[in-house]
């Protein structure tokens, strides 16, 4: 009996042995055939395409706002170390090489051309009505004939006859016509309402003493696009100007900005303008200038910089009468964006350029300039001299 269940047991195991080894035999037939995968290729390498500058600003425009916006407000903003930027004709004239701008060429990388024509920009012109005679009539004779439907002229009397006979954007702001802190803020609030509603996408002021160079303001505001938030000028002084913070405050502490002279011109894009409008729409101007009784160029100043902090760039193609206008080197007059000229105390400040015309026939040196610039112009001297013969 012993013996027959000792058999038992060494027979179970023989075939448990033996059907382990059926199964591991059995094992790679019942799995499901293994399905072969291509091997990705490698791709081939294409050496990518150089973009310019101009380029690659353009590519970061499109993507976001806030990251242009980032761009603008982290340039020179400590201050002594401000951007200038130089005549748009020597930064483009291979012969002479690209000037750099802004410090140590920083803002190269912000700066994006956009497609513009003169009919995207608002040139607004501030005058009273006493000057229509001797100071308006000398700009339309010469620069705003080149440009009379973007030219927009802002003051404070009716003209009928100065509208027909030259056929200009004259608006009656219907502000004082003194020259007050509120009568230049009242004008400049009109202004300001008049280029929003012309959806025009560059705003530049200037006053009536300013002649305005066309080709290089159209190269300037080129360099840069509208949608940026870009304020153009040149500061009347050496430093940021300091005010009482009455707008985010009550007054108890100050506040430091630069502005860009109303007397030399400014320019601001419409994505900036737009941004003002909390502060500068219907009426809110003046408003925001009395709180911090500032005029006219300072209160934009203030919006831009105090408020929203978006930084000014200096720009030495402005001039106002302010400065020595005779230290202009004569052969960079036709490449500046303003001119201008002295008034009764300082006839003589007035650039040093020759021309057709002596300093009796010309004492602004205006018509000189245009006669330069357009030679083709009926009563420039040439043109009158080829007439004769």
């Amino acid at each position: 009996m012993h013996l027959a269940s000792v058999g038992i047991s060494k027979f179970c195991f023989l075939f448990s042995l033996a059907l382990c080894g059926l199964l591991l035999l059995l094992i790679p037939a019942l799995q499901p055939p293994t399905r072969q995968v291509d091997q990705p290729q490698p791709r081939p390498h294409i050496q990518p395409a150089r973009l310019g500058p101009s380029q690659h600003v353009r590519a970061h425009v499109g993507e976001t706002d806030s990251a242009t916006e980032l761009t603008m407000s982290s340039l020179g903003r400590t201050e002594g170390t401000r951007d200038d930027v130089q005549s748009p004709k020597r930064s483009m004239d291979s012969s002479r090489g690209a000037t750099p701008v802004g410090k140590g060429g920083a803002f190269s990388g912000f700066r994006s051309r956009d497609p513009l024509d003169f009919k995207d920009i608002f040139i607004a012109v501030k005058t009273t009505r006493k000057y229509h005679k001797s100071r308006l009539e000398l700009l339309i004779q010469t620069w705003v004939s080149q440009a009379k439907e973007q030219t927009y002229i802002f003051t404070d009397g009716e003209d009928s006859e100065l509208h027909r006979r030259t056929g200009v954007n004259l608006i009656n702001t219907n502000c004082s016509a003194a020259h007050t802190r509120q009568a230049l803020c009242c004008k400049m609030s009109v202004e300001y309402d008049k280029f929003i509603e012309s959806q025009k996408k560059w705003f530049c002021h200037v006053d009536d003493d300013n002649y305005v160079i066309l080709p290089s303001l159209l190269g300037l505001l080129s360099s840069y696009h509208h949608s940026q938030d870009v304020y153009l000028g040149r500061p009347s002084l050496d430093h940021p100007i300091e005010a009482a913070e009455r707008v985010k405050s009550d007054g108890s502490v100050s506040v430091k900005f630069w502005f860009a002279t109303g007397g030399a011109g400014f320019c601001i894009s419409r994505g900036l303008a737009l941004k003002m409008s909390p502060w500068a729409s219907l009426g809110n101007f003046i408003s925001t200038a009395e709180k911090i009784r500032l005029p006219d160029d300072c209160t934009i100043g203030y919006i831009i910089e105090a408020l929203l902090e978006v930084t000014l760039t200096h720009t030495h193609l402005f001039h106002s009468h302010l400065e020595n206008l005779q230290k202009l080197p004569a052969d960079t007059v036709l490449e500046q964006v303003t001119l201008s000229f002295g008034g009764f105390e300082n006839r003589r400040n007035v650039v040093s350029i020759v021309g057709g015309f002596s300093l009796v026939d010309d004492p602004t040196r205006f018509k000189t300039v245009h006669c330069l610039l357009y030679p083709d112009t009926y009563w420039c001297p040439k043109h009158k001299h080829s007439h004769i013969n």
